[in-house]
C-alpha cells in the first residue's frame, strides 16, 4: 500500500486526507480529522471559475464512445452556474500525447456531448495558455463555458514528455512556471473535480495559484466516501 497526499486543495485547520491504493481499487482514508473545503464552503457569485475536471473519455472516429467522466461532472458544473459564477474555464487531458499536440488526443470531440449534457453553448478554445486564451478568458461574457485544449499538449503540464522524434524532454523551471502563470491568469476561484488524476503534482493540479482552490462536488464524493 502506497499512501499519497492529494495537492491543490486548500485544506482547513490544517487537517490533511490520504489516498490509500492497494491493488487496482482506490479508497480514502484519514490519517487525522479531515475536512477539506469544496465549492460548498465559497462564494462563487460573479466569479470566474477555472475547473479542473477528468474529460479523458475513449475516443472513435472522431467522436465519444463513452460520455460518463463528461456526464460525471455536470452536478458540480451546474452548481457553479446556478450559484452565480461569471464563467467557467475547463481544463482536462485527454490520452497521453506527452507534450507533442496529437489531433487523435484533442478534446474538441467533447464539446457537443458537454453542449448536449449542460443544455447551453460551449466554447472550444485551440490552446489551455498563451496571451490569446487569457483574453479570451478574460473577456467572456457572463454564463459562458469555455473548453481549453488538452493540457498534455505542453510538456510543462506533467515536467517531461517526448519529441516530434519520440526522444525524452524535460521542461525547464523557467517554462513550467510560465505555464502555471498563464492558468493563473483564467479565473479568480480554482476547484478540482478530477479525482482520477487528484493524486498527481501536474501543473494544472498544484501549479494554479489562485486565493480559492477547493473541491468540486464528484471529488467532495470521494472524499466524503
Amino acid at each position: 500500500q502506497v499512501s499519497v497526499r492529494i495537492p491543490g486543495i486548500e485544506e482547513r485547520e490544517g487537517k490533511t486526507l490520504w489516498l490509500q491504493r492497494k491493488h487496482s481499487t482506490t479508497t480514502t482514508t484519514t490519517q487525522t480529522a479531515m475536512f477539506k473545503r469544496s465549492i460548498e464552503d465559497v462564494d462563487l457569485n460573479g466569479k470566474r471559475v477555472v475547473c479542473r475536471v477528468d474529460f479523458n473519455v475513449p475516443l472513435k472516429e472522431g467522436r465519444v464512445t463513452d460520455a460518463n467522466r463528461v456526464l460525471a461532472t455536470i452536478p458540480t458544473l451546474q452548481y457553479i452556474l446556478d450559484h452565480g459564477a461569471h464563467s467557467i474555464v475547463l481544463l482536462s487531458h485527454l490520452g497521453r500525447p506527452d507534450g507533442r499536440v496529437l489531433k487523435k488526443a484533442s478534446l474538441e470531440p467533447v464539446k457537443p456531448v458537454l453542449e448536449e449534457a449542460l443544455g447551453r453553448p460551449v466554447t472550444f478554445l485551440s490552446d489551455c495558455v498563451g496571451p490569446d486564451v487569457e483574453r479570451a478568458c478574460a473577456e467572456a461574457p457572463a454564463g459562458s463555458v469555455l473548453l481549453l485544449e488538452n493540457v498534455r499538449f505542453h510538456v510543462e503540464e506533467e515536467g517531461k514528455g517526448v519529441d516530434e522524434e519520440g526522444k525524452s524532454v524535460k521542461a525547464s523551471p523557467e517554462a513550467v512556471a510560465a505555464f502555471r502563470e498563464s492558468l493563473t491568469k483564467l479565473g479568480d476561484v480554482y476547484v478540482n473535480d478530477a479525482f482520477g488524476t487528484a493524486h498527481r503534482a501536474h501543473s494544472s493540479m498544484v501549479g494554479i495559484a489562485l486565493p480559492e482552490r477547493v473541491s468540486g462536488l464528484l471529488l467532495k464524493k470521494e472524499l466524503d466516501y
